[in-house]
């Protein structure tokens, strides 16, 4: 049961539950900016950008790479549902490096047929690979 010095966090994805357990704070990226929630924070749901998911339990740090989703906070709980979230040891180093030369050539061309969202979507998720291996 979560105390007040933590909370009950649960990060599901389609094909798998990837984290549940008690946290003393998470950082992650959302649309409006990089948030750090703590236990007691106020109701809120969150839209998730690509980026570096901390959760800090009580004697451990966790990094995993957090693609898209969506975060519902509450104060004595946080659920995320994310489409993809990984751990380092299940990121393959050389797939990320390429995926993110791609996504900078995609963006550098500047041609009509380039779909400039999505190909900022696969470079900040290539990105977020990457400096979770770090």
């Amino acid at each position: 049961m979560a105390d007040n010095n933590s909370f009950k966090l649960h990060i599901i994805t389609p094909d798998r539950v990837f984290y549940e357990g008690e946290a003393e704070m998470v950082e992650f990226n959302t649309t409006e900016g990089e948030i750090g929630v703590l236990p007691g924070h106020i109701p809120l749901t969150v839209i998730i950008k690509p980026g570096i998911l901390k959760i800090y339990e009580k004697d451990a740090q966790k990094d995993a790479a957090l693609h898209a989703g969506f975060a519902e906070i509450l104060p004595d709980s946080i659920t995320i549902l994310a489409e993809i979230v990984e751990w380092p040891n299940e990121i393959d180093e050389e797939r990320a490096e390429s995926a993110l030369h791609r996504a900078e050539e995609r963006l550098h061309q500047k041609t009509p047929d380039i779909d400039v969202a999505r190909a900022e979507a696969a470079l900040l998720r290539a990105m977020a690979r990457i400096q979770v291996l770090k």
